[in-house]
């Protein structure tokens, strides 16, 4: 092979110039979504607490949907798709996120939470991230048409990186989500230092994350292993389960109200009721406290089921928020039950859990090893990829994001369905 010093230096050139100007682009698209992030998180916790010390406000949760349902109808149509929007704007771009998508998704959120939703967060951060992000188009001497893509994935992965504190994970959930069964390798430098950049400016700003236990890890063998992998089919099952059961509720909202805005309205009498029947709150919110309690003591049961359930109902009604806390709760809490039936310390079964869940119910089982990783120590990755990838298996072509385009199929038997969407797969 003859080496030509001007094309070889042109070559160089070129890729200097392209990782300059994405450092630059990545830092301030990290920035302003850890900012955003740090905002929020901050918000949330404070909103969460005066809910648990005013527990009587969740009487109100048809009012809070009402006013979730009416700034959507009036204002935010053209973001009502959420996490499926930039999702599509990422496989087929064609227009602009709206920058109005960072208020409205801020503030029902925020209204779920201080009414007593069940919900989560990272959709939040993701769309704030991935708005912001994409408002750098505006300008095409700035970003290209063919690089848009590359922005939003930055920005969506410094959403998810800056709200869990979790960097690795973050650029790789940009990376993965997208193309169920593949990676964009052509935005890995933009998502990787947007996420390090959004990850830091949070923690910057005082803001801090949950501490999780580091998971000790039984010594490798067949039993340990089989165990894991026995895990990770019951997590992928809970994962499909969430998500089935998230499309069952939206639908049927859809199919019975014609009226957008009283859907929530519905949905939140439905779950203010049952809360009042539970008679506790664990459901309401991220439920982080219950979290936290599966690595230390034994749950009932069908703690998991409930949260499901609580969860579906307030998702599908079209209450806003996330579904990842959520689902990091059901598989803690699986994971807790399981440590009934299988041989395997029950923390490491509710850290398996926590990850695995979310990996068959998002199909990013690369992105929630590492996410297992980042939270838990490394001493647990090769458990944690065991059951996330099983989990990602059992799940199917199924998953919480209905814009997610089947990149390369799960399985053989499957095949004729890569290139399509999953919601067309319903």
């Amino acid at each position: 092979m003859i080496i030509r010093p001007r094309a070889l230096l042109r070559e160089y050139r070129l890729l200097l110039l392209f990782s300059f100007r994405w450092v630059l682009l990545s830092a301030i698209v990290g920035g302003l979504a850890g900012t955003a992030s740090a905002g929020f998180l901050v918000a949330l916790d404070f909103v969460t607490n005066w809910r648990e010390l005013h527990p009587w406000v969740i009487a109100l949760l048809p009012a809070g949907g009402l006013l979730v349902g009416l700034l959507y109808h009036y204002w935010g149509k053209s973001v009502e798709g959420g996490n499926n929007l930039l999702l599509d704007e990422i496989n087929q771009p064609t227009h602009l996120v709206p920058l109005r998508m960072v208020p409205l998704v801020l503030m029902g959120t925020l209204l779920t939470h201080l009414f007593g939703g069940s919900a989560g967060r990272e959709g939040t951060a993701v769309q704030m991230g991935g708005a912001l992000a994409d408002q750098f188009s505006r300008w095409p001497r700035l970003i290209r048409r063919r690089e848009r893509r590359l922005l939003l994935l930055a920005g969506l992965s410094a959403g998810f990186a800056s709200v869990f504190g979790t960097p690795l994970a973050g650029a790789v959930f940009g990376l993965e989500v997208v193309l169920l069964g593949r990676l964009r390798y052509d935005a890995l430098l933009p998502a990787f230092l947007a996420a390090a950049a959004a990850d830091y400016v949070t923690r910057a700003w005082g803001v801090g994350h949950t501490a999780y236990p580091l998971l000790a890890v039984p010594a490798l063998a067949p039993l340990p292993l089989l165990s894991a992998a026995a895990a990770g089919v019951a997590f992928g099952l809970a994962g499909r389960l969430f998500a089935g059961t998230t499309h069952v509720v939206s639908d049927f909202y859809k199919r019975t109200i014609a009226w957008p805005p009283l859907r929530p309205v519905v949905g939140g009498a439905v779950v203010a009721l049952l809360i009042w029947a539970a008679g506790t709150t664990r459901y309401s919110g991220l439920g982080v406290p219950t979290i936290v309690q599966a690595f230390q003591e034994p749950l009932p049961v069908y703690v998991f089921a409930l949260k499901i359930l609580f969860t579906a109902l307030t998702l599908g009604a079209a209450f806003k928020g996330g579904e990842v806390t959520p689902l990091f709760f059901v598989g803690a809490t699986l994971g807790n039950a399981l440590a009934l039936v299988l041989p395997l310390p029950m923390p490491l079964l509710a850290g398996l859990g926590f990850a695995a869940v979310f990996a068959g119910a998002a199909n990013t089982p690369l992105a929630c090893t590492l996410l297992a990783m980042e939270l838990f120590g490394h001493e647990c990755g090769l458990y944690a990829g065991l059951a996330c990838v099983v989990s990602y298996l059992f799940s199917g072509h199924r998953g919480i994001y209905g814009a997610q385009v089947v990149g390369q199929a799960k399985h053989g038997l499957w095949q004729r369905q890569q290139g399509r969407r999953l919601r067309d797969l319903l």
